[in-house]
């Protein structure tokens, strides 16, 4: 496994001088978030990554979780790594205050989220999904489940997860049959099986408080009647509830974090949220959830990156082909060849502009949660919800494609486990899966935040990048880029309003267009990141600036996004507008082998 390494600079690059972290928390009264302050959290955080987790993340792999019995064991240093975790304050650091937090912006906590997911997703996720649950409580729940439950979780005594998926159904929630009866202490007796939960069980922490989705009684079919439940492992009485783990999955990749068939046999719960109400509830943590997975997606891109990049400077093949670049050696080093800059470029791409992407929308939850004004907080909450499904989905598709160059780049060796590549891939491969498929990301998308709302969520990023482009107008250096981002910006409402036609006749038309109308959309997004990036390294270097080469990388980057990625935009649109007739033509008997 690549030795990881914090991307200090770049984060600080992204946060800092793009983003103008300063400003950005002065705005929303986080006044003590300054940049040293960012930076020293940054650097610390990063120490414990590299020293701590990412020496485990192959034990984790290769030993995986062990179930025995109800109860589940985790890989080797798993536990005591979480207990250094927690003694160090790390989970309550975008806590709130009054539950024993350090009140410090979600988006700070974001950044350490980046960190660990890069240095070991699996050992992330036991402490990640924690945070899910204290959103869903703090903004759903009564005063005394926050006095119950938020005070541990924010401390690190106990962790946190969704249960949502049962055996006959994944994504598709309004056929859930987990059943609510109400007891007469007014809790309520939880029955049912859910599959695919995420750390359901472990040693790492004291207790684990799950947020359930179930049906009570009479409730209307279908998503409308579901109701949303904290069911704990351990009752605030501290007796044994009635949810045990039937079994862990043998899984592709992420061995190191256990994935658990949770059994709920009349386990005792406690409503959150009105009745019938749960899936609007349940969208607090799955919100948070799915940036969390586009993390995943920049996470694997980067480690694969570092490790790619690496092994390129190193590793002797063949000479160049305009003559011998390193004639004191047997070969030349790879990344003299251009296919493998081509790949090793395309990684960066992807890292640096998924990093942008990801902290642009962290900025926008502060704002959702702290922005001055009602006008601020409602602008930026829409936004999110536009950027959301593309972070998703986008993201997790391009990192794994990045982490499939960083084996291509190793050559036989990035397919041997012990080189660590080839379990980038496989860790990655799930994201793609889970909070929703990309097909259901797409979906989303097109139908329910661009065509229902007549293409205004649309438009409010198209005018990000249209105004973006006006003051840009006239710059001679990145005069090219501009103007092939205004004509896919254009070509992008475009696009819209032809499938929206389209759909009008037909609407399964949405379903056949969906995914490449979303991949669409995430290559022009990044188009609009980079930019903006080379913007900032461009001002950068008009100053007395002794980082010149860290800045003409940016550039340098950005160009070579607009020449060889963003380009992929054109196969897209021609699929998209092809229409479904294609996809649907063949008669499902025809399909028989």
């Amino acid at each position: 496994m690549p030795a990881y390494k914090t991307p200090l600079r770049d984060l600080q690059f992204v946060l800092h001088e793009v983003l103008d972290s300063t400003t950005h928390y002065a705005a929303i009264g986080a006044d003590d978030a300054s940049t040293d302050m960012i930076d020293a959290i940054i650097i610390e955080a990063g120490k414990f990554c590299e020293e701590v987790l990412s020496p485990l993340n192959s034990v984790g792999d290769i030993e995986g979780c062990v179930y025995q019995d109800g109860t589940v064991t985790t890989p080797t240093g798993f536990p005591a790594a979480y207990q250094q975790w927690v003694e160090n304050g790390w989970p309550s650091l975008a806590q709130p205050v009054e539950f024993g937090g350090q009140g410090l912006p979600a988006s700070i906590g974001s950044v350490v989220s980046e960190l660990i997911s890069e240095a070991n997703w699996s050992w992330g996720m036991y402490p990640g999904l924690s945070h899910g649950a204290m959103n869903t409580i703090e903004i759903h729940g009564t005063e005394e489940q926050k006095a119950t439950y938020l005070t541990q979780l924010v401390s690190g005594a106990w962790t946190g997860t969704m249960c949502l998926t049962e055996p006959h159904c994944g994504s598709d929630l309004g056929t859930l049959k987990a059943k609510a009866e109400l007891n007469a202490d007014g809790s309520y007796a939880i029955t049912g099986t859910k599959i695919f939960i995420s750390s359901g069980e472990h040693d790492m922490a004291e207790n684990i408080v799950h947020i359930v989705l179930a049906r009570l009684p009479g409730a209307p079919e279908g998503t409308k009647g579901l109701s949303l439940f904290i069911v704990p492992k351990f009752l605030p009485d501290q007796s044994r509830n009635e949810v045990r783990c039937g079994a862990i999955e043998h899984k592709m990749g992420i061995h190191g974090n256990a994935t658990c068939v949770m059994n709920f046999d009349g386990a005792t719960g406690f409503l959150v949220g009105p009745e019938h109400a749960g899936l609007r509830c349940m969208f607090t943590f799955m919100n948070f959830a799915r940036l969390g997975t586009a993390m995943q997606g920049v996470a694997s891109a980067e480690l694969s990156f570092q490790g790619a990049l690496t092994y390129a400077r190193e590793r002797l093949a063949m000479r160049s082909l305009t003559g011998a670049k390193a004639p004191d050696l047997a070969a030349d080093p790879i990344i003299v060849h251009p296919d493998v800059r081509r790949m090793l470029l395309t990684q960066k791409a992807f890292a640096e502009g998924g990093r942008m992407m990801l902290h642009d929308a962290g900025f926008m939850v502060d704002r959702v949660k702290q922005g001055a004004t009602e006008a601020i907080r409602d602008d930026a909450n829409e936004l999110l919800s536009f950027i959301t499904p593309i972070a998703k989905a986008f993201l997790t598709e391009v990192g794994t494609e990045a982490a499939n160059h960083g084996v291509q780049i190793y050559g036989g060796h990035g397919f041997i486990r012990e080189w660590g590549m080839e379990q980038i891939v496989r860790d990655n491969r799930i994201s793609q899966l889970y909070e929703g498929t990309t097909g259901i990301q797409a979906l989303d998308l097109l139908g329910r935040k661009v065509l229902m709302t007549q293409g205004d969520s649309l438009k409010r990023f198209t005018k990000l990048i249209h105004k973006l482009c006006q003051e840009m107008d006239g710059n001679s250096e990145l005069q090219p880029l501009v103007e092939q981002l205004q004509a896919a910006n254009k070509e992008w409402g475009d696009v819209t309003l032809q499938i929206g036609m389209k759909a009008m006749q037909n609407r399964e038309e949405v379903g056949g267009a969906a995914v490449d109308y979303l991949m669409y959309s995430g290559y022009v997004m990044l188009a609009y990141y980079w930019l903006r990036m080379a913007q900032t390294a461009q001002a950068a270097l008009a100053t007395d600036t002794d980082e010149r080469d860290f800045y003409l990388a940016k550039i340098s980057t950005a160009q070579f996004y607009f020449a060889r990625i963003l380009p992929r935009t054109l196969s897209h649109k021609a699929m998209m507008l092809a229409g479904v007739d294609s996809i649907m033509a063949l008669d499902e008997s025809h399909f028989a082998f």
